[in-house]
């Protein structure tokens, strides 16, 4: 897939996921690479970003499996923000295709 595709998408898409449920980072990161081929050092400065402006928050919690883990966990203003991107996204792409089809 195109990079920039990629990259303008991503952003939405960790949103997405983690206002289903919490997430940790490398749960997330298995998420976002079922949709996407991205690599895990691509979705870890979203997810500090994401949070550094108040759309995340997080916990750590026990693991059984291993070490501590981050969870991350969607704001309202995060919820607000995954919103209004939804929004944008959903009109962009629809643009995109109509005119695609137009074209075709």
């Amino acid at each position: 897939m195109n990079t920039q595709f990629k990259k303008g998408v991503l952003e939405l898409l960790v949103l997405v996921i983690v206002e289903s449920k919490d997430r940790y980072g490398y749960e997330l990161v298995e998420e976002v690479r079922n949709i996407v081929d991205v690599n895990e050092g691509t979705i870890y400065p979203i997810l500090k970003r994401l949070t550094n402006e108040g759309y995340f928050e997080t916990y750590l919690e026990e693991s059984k499996e291993g070490p501590v883990r981050k969870y991350y966990h969607i704001t309202v203003s995060g919820k607000k923000h995954c919103k209004e991107l939804l929004k944008e996204w959903l009109s962009f792409s629809n643009s995109v295709n109509d005119f695609i089809k137009g074209v075709k």
